[in-house]
């Protein structure tokens, strides 16, 4: 039993909670010098940090993971990014209309950019990074410190050179790169994260126990949802102690209090058969007897003939016909005659070879009945939920996959692994799916395969750097020079083969994408200083366009700075000779063209478009810039105009 508190509520904990949920990380134990208790106090010297993009110095002892580089990444992950998503159409598939992103660029800087645009939008984060060998990583964090500077910022060699302590070779040099390129952007990750959001990630075991660690400081250890073991191969010989087959999936909340429950899983193979007919036509179902061995009950609602299409009539096995009481031991339906009777159409009878049940001339049945069971129920009422042991998604399947497409790539988690996990979190409709350590596009093949058994919309952002392929790889002699070209044609390979099976009747059949790249700014710099500037640089900045950009790159760059969603449908039309962009029909309208008139202006003002942009020195005088605003006042005052 709880005692009474006998006193006022404590504020100071009150605000502690408070700050905990903007940062879990800049909450954690201390011991209060009065009572000797330990109790959640405020890190102010992470606070600091938290609200600087500078490094700031603080010694105070406090229960956490530190390593030298830490408040590097913590600044990192805090500053800003002069970038922009720059649109590779000809490397895109249906780019206009696709719901679907790819994007190049090292996955800090996209995670950055994305924040505007999808800041709380995503349903579920799977990464598979790369564990840690110890070799060097293609993220260029500048985390790569000298193993001298290492050794002294760790206390390990003193300024002189003086070894402090014994084998510096097995002291962690390399978890501390590996955390602070891990943590970095795990921080970022975090913001994307709707409320009800989930992160996977794959890890093995010999940075699982940091890398939860860094998730408890990230996300909360009250978000901690679980660790899930996955066996990654059925015989291993490698190892020198133990043969290594399994790893971890990590698994965390952005909010528990708001987290869906995971439920058990469905085997979406065994709903093979697709309604042709009601209310229900399309939906894919399997068939389950409406007969089973193993129910016992003698309730009489639950034994009655059923009529099959030769006009014959079947029973379950037993001594006792209705309306009689069934004896112990007689067989029963699943369902009442009530039942029966208010769903008949889930209810199909077929002639089958062997029956278990009796026809009403005493002899074994030519009939059996089913019912339909859907499958968009099991996966909306199932309660069970998944074991933490993660078996039937081992690593050579994975191979298997791309090996079927052609695809020259040796390292890849199994589709069905992704699909899985978007299914136990109960991802549908048009969530998106997000994994900035990309690699081959697993994901991307994962969410376009989930979708066409579901009939959902679930839109994938895939990130991946363009990391060089080693010359003596086979993808390096069939031409692939970087991940991200395999990648890219691992999803169209497989979004072709997906459109060529079965699919639910409600999916939309997109397997397009938009491939975007990270890149400098579209604008020219801007800011000289006056003794730097001539007058001919004066006049060339009239227009602060840089040469190179077209306007596709212009309309991104839009995108991104105002926070539109990168995935909405792009319509091209020409009106009075000039391009314009129709962002999903008028949440956003473009034109970068030069020459606008006010014809044009007043036209566009007509669609009434939540957002409209234009070139700062488009406009065919300068009395058009001036009357722009005040056009659209008029003719659609709800539309925020802006130019670039």
């Amino acid at each position: 039993m709880e005692k009474l508190k006998m006193h006022s509520l404590d504020v100071t904990q009150d605000n502690i909670a408070k700050i905990k949920e903007l940062f879990p990380g800049c909450v954690t134990e201390a011991r209060d010098e009065a009572s000797g208790k330990l109790r959640l106090a405020v890190d102010f010297d992470q606070l600091r940090q938290e609200l600087s993009d500078s490094i700031v110095e603080g010694p105070q002892e406090r229960y956490r993971l530190d390593w030298p580089g830490k408040r590097e990444a913590l600044a990192l992950a805090n500053a800003p990014v002069g970038k922009t998503l720059r649109p590779l159409i000809s490397e895109s598939e249906n780019f206009l209309e696709t719901r679907n992103i790819f994007i190049e660029g090292d996955n800090l800087d996209v995670l950055k950019t994305l924040q505007e645009n999808f800041l709380g939008k995503v349903k579920m984060i799977y990464v598979d990074p790369p564990y840690n060998t110890g070799r060097d990583f293609v993220y260029r964090d500048d985390f790569a410190e000298n193993s001298r500077e290492y050794l002294r910022q760790s206390m390990q060699q003193s300024a002189e050179g003086e070894k402090l302590i014994a084998n510096p070779e097995f002291s962690g040099r390399f978890h501390s790169n590996w955390l602070s390129m891990i943590y970095a952007r795990l921080k970022v990750a975090r913001n994307l994260l709707s409320e009800d959001g989930i992160i996977f990630i794959s890890i093995d075991d010999v940075e699982v126990d940091n890398l939860k660690k860094v998730c408890n400081e990230v996300f909360g250890e009250g978000n901690f949802i679980g660790c899930a073991g996955r066996i990654t191969k059925k015989s291993n010989n490698k190892g020198e102690f133990w043969a290594p087959n399994f790893d971890y999936i990590l698994t965390y909340a952005k909010s528990s209090d708001f987290a869906e429950p995971f439920f058990g899983g469905v085997n979406f193979d065994a709903y093979k058969e697709i309604d042709d007919e009601g209310p229900r036509a399309g939906e894919p179902y399997q068939l389950v007897r409406l007969y089973m061995s193993t129910i016992q009950n003698r309730n009489p609602d639950q034994r009655f003939w059923v009529e099959c299409p030769d006009g014959s009539r079947v029973i379950p096995p037993g001594s006792t016909f209705p309306p009689v009481r069934p004896n112990l031991g007689d067989g029963i339906w699943r369902w009442s005659k009530q039942k029966f009777e208010a769903e008949r159409d889930r209810i199909v009878v077929k002639r089958v070879r062997s029956s278990n049940l009796v026809s009403d001339s005493g002899e074994p049945a030519l009939w059996n009945v089913f019912t339909k069971t859907y499958l968009a129920d099991v996966i909306e009422n199932a309660t069970a939920k998944p074991n933490s042991f993660i078996e039937g998604h081992i690593n050579q399947l994975g191979s298997h996959e791309l090996k079927k497409l052609g695809i020259p790539f040796s390292y890849s988690k199994p589709t069905s692994l992704i699909e899985y996990l978007a299914e136990i979190s109960k991802t549908k409709g048009d969530d998106i799916i997000l994994d900035f350590f990309g690699g081959s596009g697993t994901t991307a093949e994962a969410v376009l395969s989930l979708n066409s058994k579901t009939g959902d919309r679930r839109r994938f952002i895939v990130a991946q750097i363009p990391e060089e392929i080693d010359p003596n790889q086979d993808a390096y002699k069939q031409g692939y020079r970087y991940i991200t070209e395999i990648a890219k044609e691992r999803i169209r390979r497989a979004g072709k083969k997906i459109c060529e099976g079965d699919s639910h009747s409600d999916w939309n059949r997109d397997v397009g994408f938009r491939v975007l790249k990270v890149d400098t700014s579209n604008m020219k710099g801007i800011y000289y200083r006056p003794d730097e500037l001539s007058q001919g640089d004066l006049i060339e900045a009239v227009d602060n366009v840089k040469p190179d950009r077209t306007p596709e790159d212009l309309l991104f760059q839009v995108l991104v700075d105002w926070g539109v969603d990168l995935t909405l449908p792009i319509r091209s039309e020409t009106l009075q000779e000039k391009t314009v962009f129709f962002v999903d029909d008028n949440a956003l309208v473009a034109c970068f063209d030069t020459g606008i008139s006010e014809d044009l202006v007043k036209e566009l003002a007509k669609h009434e478009p939540l957002r409209v942009v234009f070139r700062d020195n488009g406009f065919i005088s300068d009395a058009v810039k001036i009357n722009v605003e005040q056009i659209f006042r008029q003719l659609s005052p709800s539309t925020e105009v802006r130019s670039l």
